[in-house]
């Protein structure tokens, strides 16, 4: 998912910046969205209805940045993490996002930013939380963390059209209590910065490398990472991405970076660029600094030269020392981005999969309080929440509508104890048709095959990638998104990593739902967004993340919507896939 987590792995692995090659594009105008023969298709008229979108918008990203914030911990500073949610009509708050967490400091800035479509014609009302998050929670991603785990250090609210209407677009506004409360003084205050995204595509990735920097260690060698920021209109500077870490050494290589144009604007905006030595409290000691636009870095490339980086001294304002140390441009090269929409409204398919858990810990089907029981009223149980809500959206990717829907766990007809039998009872075909169908063959199922156990995803993983695997050589306009509904912990973790591993290759999206009240925490270890890619028992590293958990009762409770889980990480998950394999988003005929 977003990869958002605390600044410590953050800056270790270069995340939850803007370094991801720009996988989420800006949409275009609505009415600019279509078939080639005019009609508008489906999958990209139900990506709009999904954000609630029914008139020409304006997409916007939100960054922000805090100060004199609250100080919540005892030993160091307060570990923020900003919130931001959108208030309904009738005042209720949904959550549109959150930047990641950085450590230790009262004045952050953050690099994630926050997407909204700004509409001239309805008020926007908006909420910004500020939480700092407890030591213990910074291995989780900030999708993961629970908010009432955390302290409140204050919040603040605008309409979004105040901060567009600013001639900086940007807009400061002092913390408050919960709910508007201003019994406490002195909270801080939180500035929100717009900015319309860019419709170009745009891109340039840069490997970047230096010679002789300052040593900031005392018994071994700088461990240094580059920041990369953009100046704001106001004379800010904004966060766009940076690179990992690379331990131990004055000489350093990193991994190549993506800037989109959306983030850099034009070639001849300024960046700066801050080389820091990373330590592991969050007070990252500055290396030095220096200015170059796109323009002129693409400059340094070609004409093999390093700049020198400088240092300003804290002691004497004015004073400018020109360091030893030297960044150098080993790589540049520019292109063009396609986006997940480019993909979808020109014949690629997202082709739906469905696996449920028929294990015993979901209680009797016959007995009220069972996950699988069918009410006689009509009321949906979890399995056909998750079914029906997850499948109303997915469908309008698979033009056939013909789903494979599969169970585990169960012991089917036969009397053996079943880890992927198909749900319709054919033998020879798993296929339903649309969303419907699955919820007719699932309540079928659950009168022929008796639940048992263990809860194992391993064959079911395997049938899917062998069905993605085959399409591989035949339509590369078809990827494959499986979701598996469970009640409980995986059994065969490692079997289903090795699995995860493989099909790591393959057009396959794995989307789990876990229901019920298990806990759930082991599904994150699958769902890798800690940044560390999983490793099969024989050592072979995934070559993406194909995998994306999503607890139901989160779903439920209003703070993450399924098509909000789906749409947040599956493009990525699509694009990167498609990326890798160089597939061009043209009809193929």
């Amino acid at each position: 998912m977003g990869g958002c987590f605390s600044d410590t792995r953050g800056a270790k692995q270069g995340i939850g910046g803007g370094g991801g090659g720009g996988v989420h594009q800006p949409m275009p105008f609505k009415n600019e969205v279509g078939d080639t023969d005019g009609n508008k298709n489906d999958a990209v008229n139900m990506f709009f209805r999904a954000r609630g979108i029914q008139a020409l918008f304006t997409p916007l990203e939100l960054s922000f940045s805090a100060s004199k914030l609250l100080d919540k911990d005892i030993l160091s500073k307060s570990d923020p993490m900003t919130v931001v949610y959108v208030k309904s009509r009738n005042g209720t708050l949904e959550e549109i996002g959150r930047t990641e967490v950085l450590m230790n400091t009262l004045n952050p800035v953050w690099i994630n930013k926050v997407s909204i479509d700004y509409q001239f014609e309805i008020v926007q009302p908006l909420v910004f939380r500020v939480f700092d998050v407890d030591t213990k929670y910074h291995n989780l991603s900030t999708k993961a963390l629970k908010l009432n785990e955390q302290d409140f250090l204050g919040e603040a609210s605008c309409v979004l059209s105040e901060i567009v209407t600013k001639r900086t677009k940007s807009l400061t506004l002092n913390l408050q209590g919960k709910n508007g409360n201003t019994g406490m003084k002195n909270l801080g205050a939180i500035t929100v910065s717009a900015e319309e995204t860019v419709t170009s595509r745009q891109s340039v990735e840069i490997k970047f490398r230096c010679s002789n920097l300052d040593n900031k260690d005392f018994l071994s060698k700088s461990d240094p990472f580059l920041r990369i920021s953009r100046i704001a209109e106001s004379g800010a500077f904004i966060p766009i991405c940076k690179t990992e870490v690379v331990n131990n050494n004055l000489n350093p290589t990193w991994k190549p970076v993506c800037l989109t144009m959306q983030q850099f604007g034009n070639r001849e905006n300024p960046l700066i660029i801050e080389c820091f030595d990373f330590d592991s409290d969050g007070k990252h000691e500055l290396i030095g600094t220096l200015q170059k636009s796109v323009a002129e870095l693409e400059k340094l490339y070609n004409e093999k030269s390093g700049v020198n980086f400088q240092f300003q001294s804290s002691h004497r304002k004015n004073h400018v020392k020109t360091l030893k140390g030297q960044l150098f441009v080993d790589g540049f090269s520019e292109k063009a981005l396609d986006s997940f929409l480019d993909y979808v409204s020109t014949g690629y398919e997202l082709n739906f999969m469905v696996a449920v858990d028929f294990t015993a810990s979901n209680g009797n089907p016959q007995f009220p309080d069972s996950l699988h029981y069918i009410d006689p009223t009509g009321r949906l149980n979890a399995y056909q929440q998750a079914i029906h809500e997850v499948g109303e959206v997915i469908q309008f990717y698979d033009y056939d509508k013909r789903f494979p829907a599969w169970g585990f766990g169960g012991r089917t007809r036969d009397g053996v104890v079943s880890h992927c039998f198909n749900l319709n009872g054919n033998a020879s075909n798993p296929e339903v048709e649309e969303v419907n169908g699955i919820m007719s063959a699932y309540t079928s199922a659950l009168h022929n095959v008796s639940l048992a156990g263990p809860t194992l995803f391993g064959q079911v993983i395997n049938v899917a990638a062998q069905i993605a695997g085959q399409a591989v050589s035949y339509d590369q306009r078809k990827y494959f998104v499986l979701l598996i509904i469970t009640d409980g912990v995986v059994t065969d973790l490692q079997e289903t990593i090795n699995s995860l591993v493989k099909a790591s290759d393959l057009p396959l999206s794995i989307l789990i739902v876990g229901v019920g009240g298990a806990d759930f925490k082991q599904m994150e270890i699958l769902d890798a967004d800690n940044g560390k890619r999983l490793e099969s028992s024989t050592g072979r590293v995934a070559t993406r993340d194909i995998v994306q958990f999503v607890p139901m009762r989160e779903v439920q409770g209003g703070q993450i919507s399924v098509v909000q889980s789906l749409l947040e990480e599956l493009p990525t998950q699509f694009l990167t896939y498609m990326r890798s394999r160089n597939i061009k988003p043209h009809l193929v005929h």
